[in-house]
């Protein structure tokens, strides 16, 4: 991968993070983006002090100036972008009778604009390049609903559809799509479920059996690492004890 040169959101921990290190590891430029500074600085100094190429800058998926930013700090620091990973997202779980407004907004305005902000930076590079690869990370929740995550898989499905839309309508060959679908795997995510009794569970489950994020990371690399004519368009990689 040391011709590849890839941006990443939501790099600072979990799937973004192992993503980082394992592209850096085969020898990919990392462009590395999230809100939490001071993790992208450490991420991107143990990057470099293992003779990887890191370049990062503060991201908040929700703002398009941030992903903006992103994409040309890349093309700035690299000469180029060949592949986004838009790998941002939270999850407000809980009934749809509890009407969690707020929650619903920023799982819409993280998941699915975060999502298109990515797109609509990365997608005139390029086609600029006339070469480019979109990897989403999306989510088991998308491909079997249940209880207390609805909406946050609505979203995840919203996602699913916007890549695979977007794969139709990008006939000339040059753009590759793929969309990512981990099941349980040992992140934060949990971190930003409101309800606490849910989060115990959710956290519970993950200490029982969930994934650790590199593997979602060589699935990831996998995807990246095929040759341009070859598109993986979906990944499902879930624990084989998950139900």
């Amino acid at each position: 991968m040391t011709n590849k040169v890839v941006a990443i959101t939501g790099a600072s921990s979990g799937i973004g993070e192992a993503t980082a290190r394992e592209l850096a590891g085969r020898g990919a430029a990392v462009v590395l983006g999230a809100r939490r500074t001071d993790r992208l600085e450490k991420l991107t100094a143990e990057i470099r002090a293992r003779g990887g190429r890191a370049a990062h800058r503060q991201v908040d998926v929700t703002a398009p100036a941030d992903l903006a930013a992103l994409v040309e700090l890349a093309v700035t620091e690299f000469g180029r972008l060949d592949v986004l990973v838009s790998n941002a997202g939270i999850s407000k779980i809980g009934p749809v009778a509890d009407l969690d407004l707020a929650g619903w907004q920023a799982m819409i305005d993280v998941n699915v604009h975060g999502v298109l902000h990515g797109l609509a930076a990365a997608l005139p590079v390029f086609e600029r390049q006339r070469r480019g690869h979109l990897v989403t990370t999306i989510s088991t929740a998308g491909l079997k609903i249940t209880p207390t995550m609805a909406v946050y898989g609505g979203t995840k499905n919203a996602v699913r559809t916007i890549l695979e839309g977007l794969r139709q309508e990008s006939t000339a060959g040059w753009l590759r799509t793929t969309s990512v679908s981990p099941g349980y795997v040992r992140t934060e995510l949990a971190d930003s479920i409101d309800d606490p009794a849910l989060r115990d569970q959710i956290r519970r489950t993950m200490n029982a059996f969930a994934l650790d994020p590199s593997a979602v990371a060589r699935a990831i690399a996998f995807a990246i690492d095929q040759p341009d004519d070859v598109e993986i368009g979906d990944i499902t990689i879930r624990p084989t004890t998950q139900d």
